[in-house]
């Protein structure tokens, strides 16, 4: 069969999970990817309510969409980083807590630890998310910066992942970290170095969304090739580059999403510039067997028109592999 299409809801937060499931049914969706903010998915709800699990698969199931993924970006964020005013508006209060930046970071640890148990009660094999980084404020190497330096923000991410990835393969939950700026892993080469810190650890895996890597210049297709067997969930999003008036470069100018100035911006699916026809090839190369989930960000756009067209494009592309050699039909 096709893979599923789902909706992440991470920029739904600001509906109700009742209002949303409807309308993504209405939208044209298979599911939803639970983000871990609004009313959309609680941790700490689930892990201490079997009636709040049973509702929320009784509410997907009344409108006919499934669960495949639980998102929880935003308090992976604060694993590995460097803790400022910004994380307090993104981190559920008992994270945040007094705001001291290890007492954070600690308790988004045990927060994520708690997802995966969360995850593997509510029937879900993955957790997509973010890291963190302890090194991305340094990522433009001056004043100078030695490998020893980016070696430490490894160990650091290791430290910090492993006895998460624990709890993961206890549960039997696999973590997709969705690579990205800001996090440890955000190219090809990071991505190897991140796997290589936390020793192959067997549930460190990636949420594949190559909307992060266009515009940096890396291969996304690539980048499926070379990372297969970890690919766990796949984010439709798309992006455009080298549109801007050439006043802002790559690295954004402090400027908003949607400024007419930038150099990348996203867009809905099937009107950026990434190649989602190379990539369905890929995904089937590999055997990806995993939803098609949409991660719908367009700043010039109507999102109830760009999430349903989305899920339309991303089916209308979408097609099983072949089960025989197109020429099989010569052999005698």
């Amino acid at each position: 069969m096709p893979r599923p299409v789902t909706l992440f809801t991470g920029q739904w937060a600001d509906l109700s999970l009742a209002e949303l499931a409807p309308l993504a049914k209405a939208m044209g969706y298979d599911g939803l990817e639970l983000a871990c903010w609004g009313d959309h998915f609680n941790v700490q709800e689930a892990l201490q309510s079997e009636r709040y699990v049973a509702d929320k698969r009784r509410l997907l199931e009344q409108h006919g969409l499934q669960c495949f993924a639980i998102g929880n970006h935003l308090t992976g964020q604060a694993v590995c980083d460097l803790i400022d005013e910004r994380h307090k508006s993104i981190l559920p209060a008992h994270v945040w807590g007094d705001g001291e930046a290890e007492g954070v970071r600690r308790r988004a640890a045990k927060e994520m630890q708690d997802t995966a148990r969360a995850a593997a009660k509510f029937g879900a094999k993955t957790v997509t998310g973010f890291t963190g980084s302890s090194i991305w404020h340094a990522l433009y190497a001056f004043p100078p910066t030695n490998q020893a330096f980016w070696n430490r923000g490894f160990e650091d991410f290791a430290t910090r992942w492993t006895p998460i990835l624990d709890m993961f393969e206890e549960v039997d939950v696999n973590f997709a970290l969705e690579v990205h700026p800001t996090e440890i892993a955000f190219d090809i080469a990071s991505s190897q170095r991140a796997i290589e810190a936390v020793k192959g650890h067997k549930r460190f895996g990636f949420n594949f969304d190559p909307s992060h890597l266009g515009y940096q210049g890396v291969d996304y297709v690539k980048f499926l090739r070379t990372f297969g067997p970890r690919i766990h969930n796949v984010h439709m999003k798309d992006v455009w580059w080298g549109k801007g008036d050439g006043t802002v470069g790559v690295f954004g100018g402090h400027t908003s999403f949607g400024d007419a100035r930038r150099f990348w911006d996203f867009r809905s699916v099937g009107r950026g510039m990434i190649d989602f026809e190379g990539i369905i090839v890929a995904l089937n190369d590999i055997r990806y067997q995993g939803p098609l989930s949409v991660e719908w960000e367009d700043s010039r756009m109507d999102r109830v028109h760009g999430a349903t067209e989305s899920a339309a494009f991303s089916r209308r592309l979408d097609f099983k592999p072949s089960a025989r050699a197109f020429d099989a039909s010569f052999e005698k």
